[in-house]
């Protein structure tokens, strides 16, 4: 039986998409180290506030409600409030007033080859020119050195610059990264950005690795986005991360390590990559022993936000 991608989703027609555009999108519930492609959507959502919803997509069909449970509010007796899970594109304009459009929402459960045609037909529809995605991957990295950055293309050009952190690997996949490969094999452009974030704050949020992403991001995009306030949060963190670091011994002497290891393979071939998983690198829980307090720190004070 033929499924209809349009049946996945509703259009604003009250709001004209300018044709041309770049979409960005990022999808929860994939791997993002430090919280890197959630924290550069809120700060999208929250520099551009104007923005139009211009497709909703159907999340009763898409999302699985039990594993990933909607909040709800309970007041003394009664349930006050409930947050639906929404999956939309959304019409922002940048500083400069250059239109882009936005994707963002819970990563499909369901129908993920119904889901990519359905957005391949709107980006059809709106003639974008450029599909860019974004997230962030644990490395064997210290936050003491600059963030690298693993870039990925349907056309080499794309991301000429960049270097190749690793040349082949089969890892599980991913709405985000499915719709990417299906863009590619219609013809269209599309790149996508995965931040690499030292692997012991992998569970932290970690605003350096968001700020990597918006460089790269909005270099492709040819968008202009303030950075002042991610920025501000970024200093915050980093301040913290330097106290662990100060105040423990062994934590210094493991960063010492990392410093020393990324040193020697920022030599070497592409191919030897910085992968948290590399056998040779310190594990994640040899490393979240000594940084469990900030780690702990960071989820409350995301929990109180």
């Amino acid at each position: 039986m033929r499924r209809d991608p349009e049946r996945l989703y509703e259009l604003d027609s009250g709001v004209a998409v300018p044709e041309g555009a770049v979409l960005l999108y990022h999808l929860d519930g994939f791997v993002d180290a430090g919280s890197a492609g959630e924290a550069l959507t809120e700060h999208l959502r929250a520099e551009f506030d104007d923005d139009r919803v211009v497709a909703r997509f159907d999340v009763d069909r898409l999302i699985d409600y039990r594993s990933r449970r909607p909040v709800m509010t309970y007041s003394a007796d009664h349930w006050s409030d409930y947050e639906p899970p929404e999956l939309a594109v959304r019409l922002m304009h940048d500083t400069d007033g250059t239109p882009f459009l936005l994707l963002s929402g819970p990563e499909p459960d369901h129908e993920w080859e119904l889901f990519t045609t359905a957005v391949r037909e709107l980006i059809e529809r709106w003639q974008v020119r450029l599909s860019v995605n974004y997230h962030g991957i644990p490395m064997g990295v210290p936050h003491t050195r600059p963030l690298g950055i693993t870039a990925h293309a349907t056309r080499s050009e794309l991301v000429r610059g960049y270097r190749a952190t690793y040349s082949q690997m089969q890892i599980p996949g991913s709405a985000a990264a499915l719709l990417e490969y299906r863009l590619g094999q219609a013809g269209h452009d599309a790149v996508g950005f995965a931040a690499h974030v030292p692997h012991y704050l992998a569970q932290s949020r970690y605003p350096a690795a968001a700020i990597t992403l918006l460089d790269a991001v909005s270099e492709a995009a040819g968008i202009t986005v303030s950075s002042d306030a991610i920025r501000e949060s970024a200093v915050s963190a980093d301040e913290e991360v330097e106290r662990q670091v100060r105040e423990n011994e062994e934590v210094a002497d493991v960063v010492t390590a990392l410093e020393r290891q990324y040193d020697a393979f920022s030599a070497v071939e592409p191919e030897d990559n910085l992968l948290a998983d590399v056998d040779e690198m310190p594990t994640a829980d040899e490393l979240a022993s000594q940084f469990e307090q900030f780690l702990s720190e960071q989820r409350r004070d995301q929990g109180e936000n």
